[in-house]
């Protein structure tokens, strides 16, 4: 096991990393900015080390000031979290090359789920239903016209190397199809430096749906169900449940065991997340996310595990401490995503935080690096806190949560939380009937936005 570790990460994440180390007798290495000099992480770690000024290209970002950092404090191992160099292949092999260890996969398996089109072949390979569309890069706009009538409208064209909603446009008929082939080549240009896009069926009423796999590097692994992410504006994930409130225990066994049987052949290692279009009882793979997930808490929640601690565990070769026979699944867990923003635009809020109180109380959790006089610094994301509910049932899991968020505290900047409240009242929600379009239409009806 390691002695040392350190985080390459900053706020609620990197504080989880520090907590989940301190538990089992390792030291963390807490890395910042000079923005970050105060923040909780670096407060609670055993160490610390300014790595540079504020702009994340210039301290998170920069691979160099944190290999020294490791050298520098004899951490054995990195901790990347999520964001930042979670997905860099070409960092884990820097880290691999200088004999330290990536807690998480191999820079091999980050580079073949990064780019979306080798993903969607190698999982088609592997069994894993995915969405009808290109085998490959669309080439030009003759193409992508023959490959629209051919999978059927509406259709949706994607960068191969994209995420966050970059590069993504619909064609809903042959007389849309250019101008969405170009602007989707051109954002995709500009976002990643690649303008290679590729074609998918759109689906139009989908659940996003999602299954946490763990892997041991070693051919064995084992999934932990999945999560419903619908509730998204502008392709972010706003709020999460476990288990999915629309999949039958027949489905989650199913499509749990493609998932855990495809990373399994592939030697896959540590913790990932494959994720699913969900329409009309059918799966469709869309990627392959290879690192913690920010909502991982509500997996954590209904089959009371610490995936970070299991992380770090086989990261350091140690075997899986549960198997698939272990894993019970109890109850149900939601997290929602609070955010400093100010409604109805979403716009940031970074300053003061004057007052904070988290809630408490039985089956709730709070993952937030906020404090008393805390600045939220204006260069990174909004996202300030997660509020995690668990309950022996759906509709516990939902009163508790409305009870939590009556409970919880953020004075000095605009937040989000009203926009939970607002949607708790909803009998959408209420009875999850909703789907990955929800969330925004029901924006710009209730708040113009």
């Amino acid at each position: 096991m390691f002695d040392k570790i350190l985080i390459a990460n900053r706020g609620e994440i990197a504080l989880r990393v520090v907590r989940a180390a301190r538990e089992m007798g390792i030291a963390s290495v807490a890395v910042h900015s000079t923005a970050d000099s105060d923040a909780m992480h670096v407060r609670m770690a055993d160490e610390s080390i300014c790595i540079g000024p504020p702009p994340g290209t210039e301290s998170y970002l920069k691979i160099p000031a944190i290999i020294s950092a490791c050298e520098i404090t004899g951490a054995q191992a990195i901790h990347p979290g999520y964001g930042f160099l979670s997905e860099n292949a070409n960092f884990v092999q820097i880290v691999e090359d200088h004999g330290l260890t990536f807690i998480g996969p191999s820079a091999e398996h980050i580079r073949l789920m990064g780019d979306k089109i080798t993903a969607i072949e190698t999982m088609k390979a592997l069994g894993v239903p995915c969405v009808p569309g290109s085998d490959g890069g669309v080439p030009d706009v003759e193409t992508a016209r023959r490959m629209g009538g051919e999978i059927g409208y509406p259709v949706i064209i994607k960068a191969t190397a994209g995420g966050g909603g970059r590069g993504m446009k619909v064609a809903n008929s042959d007389d849309e199809i250019e101008r969405a082939f170009q602007t989707a080549r051109a954002e995709a240009k500009a976002a990643f430096g690649n303008d290679e896009v590729y074609i998918e069926k759109y689906l139009t009423t989908p659940r996003h749906i999602e299954v946490q796999v763990f892997g041991d590097g070693k051919g064995k692994a084992v999934h932990l169900a999945e999560r419903d992410c619908s509730l998204q504006r502008r392709h972010q994930k706003v709020l999460e449940e476990a288990p999915g409130p629309s999949i039958t225990p027949e489905e989650r066994a199913r499509i749990g065991k493609v998932c855990a049987d495809a990373v399994a052949r592939i030697n896959y290692i540590g913790a990932g997340t494959i994720e699913f279009l969900y329409e009309n009882g059918e799966f469709y793979f869309i990627e392959m996310n290879t690192r913690l997930q920010v909502e991982h808490p509500v997996t954590e929640a209904i089959f009371g595990v610490d995936l970070v601690r299991e992380q770090i565990r086989v990261a350091a070769g140690e075997p899986l401490s549960f198997s698939q026979e272990d894993l019970t699944l109890n109850g149900h867990a939601i997290e929602v995503r609070i955010n400093a923003e100010k409604l109805p635009n979403f716009s940031p809020c970074p300053g003061t935080i004057s007052h904070f109180h988290a809630p408490g109380g039985l089956g709730v959790r709070m993952d937030s690096a906020l404090y008393d006089g805390y600045v939220i610094p204006p260069y990174y994301d909004s996202l300030i806190g997660k509020l995690i509910v668990h309950g022996r049932d759906r509709p516990e899991a939902l009163a508790r949560l409305n009870r939590a968020l009556g409970e919880l505290i953020v004075d000095g900047v605009d937040t989000t939380v009203q926009l939970f409240d607002a949607l708790l009242q909803e009998p959408d929600i209420l009875n999850g009937q909703y789907n990955i379009h929800w969330l925004e239409k029901w924006l710009a009806d209730k708040l113009g936005a």
